[in-house]
């Protein structure tokens, strides 16, 4: 076996992302790890699609860092050190003007669901030697990316992993509500109008940030994706009124219909998870968004339900947990290859 692992960067043309609403490119760059002795065998591999929080895409998976392993890095070591199979890794692309898509079809951001399951998933299996063996992993958002779209498509991936996945909403997410408030306000942000302006107003990339930027843009890039609304001057509702804060019930349960916890209520959602080979969780005892009071709701769930999972709470919080990929990507190499399919 080759001792050299290879990285191609795919220009992906989405037809399915060129009409959305944000103008964001539908050319999207996918990284594709390539495990050793990938080229010289004409072997089959199965294939994990790693996907990154808010704010992230694949390719800031291959950043170079003093102190953190790139993921290419990462695979060659746990490969060599036989803890984890040779795989593929692909590594999508689900970011937004707004930061992110948490890898849904939505009016306001556009069809990044369809873009994983009808384009992205093909395009591999066509250019690539894969098996019939998909797992599906992320952290954050990208965890609750992967824990929703397995329990949306169960016929597509058999395996999950969720690190830190968005859950039990009105823990992880209600306590942004007031945070998103108050930045309104310092920027004069008083109706969906003036929201609407600063939305398009922004340039991604200038420097510095306006005041309470990321609690804007968090609040705007969640009620995109949870709650569209396309007769909104937004194109989405939020979630509570301008400058009361009044809550509103009636988007709020909008954006429940999206919550795993909710979601395991669906019995197909649950025959889902129950289906794959690995349902994997974790979360750190002192993530900052509170996700681990979901996490552990969600295993009890499980447990409750009967459906054979591993949920792994770690000392830490919400960042710097890149490490436990360790665990994850051991876990799904041992549920595949442990089928000898």
């Amino acid at each position: 076996m080759s001792n050299q692992s290879k990285v191609v960067v795919e220009t992906i043309t989405s037809e399915v992302l060129r009409p959305n609403p944000l103008g964001d490119p539908y050319l999207r760059r996918v990284p594709v790890y390539l495990p050793p002795g990938y080229a010289e065998s004409n072997a089959r591999y199965p294939v994990v699609y790693l996907l990154t929080g808010f704010t992230g895409r694949g390719t800031f998976m291959l950043n170079d860092s003093a102190f953190d392993e790139t993921i290419q890095e990462r695979m060659d070591r746990l490969i060599a050190a036989g803890q984890v199979q040779p795989m593929i890794l692909v590594l999508p692309d689900g970011f937004t003007r707004y930061g992110g898509s948490q890898y849904l079809n939505s009016s306001a951001t556009g069809r990044y669901e369809d873009h994983l399951i009808d384009e992205l998933i093909p395009f591999i299996d066509q250019r690539y030697r894969t098996r019939e063996l998909r797992a599906i992993a992320g952290r954050s958002s990208g965890g609750y990316g992967a824990l929703v779209q397995a329990m949306r498509h169960p016929d597509i991936f058999s395996a999950v992993a969720c690190h830190s996945g968005d859950m039990y909403f009105d823990v992880c997410y209600r306590p942004d509500f007031s945070k998103a408030l108050d930045a309104f306000d310092r920027n004069g942000i008083n109706s969906a109008e003036t929201l609407r302006d600063f939305l398009a107003n922004f340039q991604p990339k200038m420097h510095p940030k306006p005041s309470g930027f990321f609690d804007i843009i968090q609040i705007a890039a969640m009620s995109a994706c949870y709650s569209p609304n396309p007769g909104s001057p937004c194109g989405f509702d939020l979630p509570f009124e301008f400058y009361t804060g009044q809550f509103r019930p009636e988007v709020w349960q909008c954006w429940l219909q999206h919550d795993p916890l909710t979601m395991l209520q669906t019995p197909a959602y649950a025959d889902a998870l129950r289906r794959m080979k690995l349902v994997f969780l974790d979360c750190g005892n002192r993530d900052e968004y509170a996700l681990h009071y979901g996490a552990r709701c969600f295993s009890q769930r499980l447990t409750q339900l009967n459906i054979p999972h591993t949920y792994q709470e770690f000392d830490g919080g919400h960042r710097h947990v890149h490490f436990r990929y360790d665990v994850s990507l051991q876990a799904i190499s041992d549920a595949f290859f442990d089928t000898h399919l």
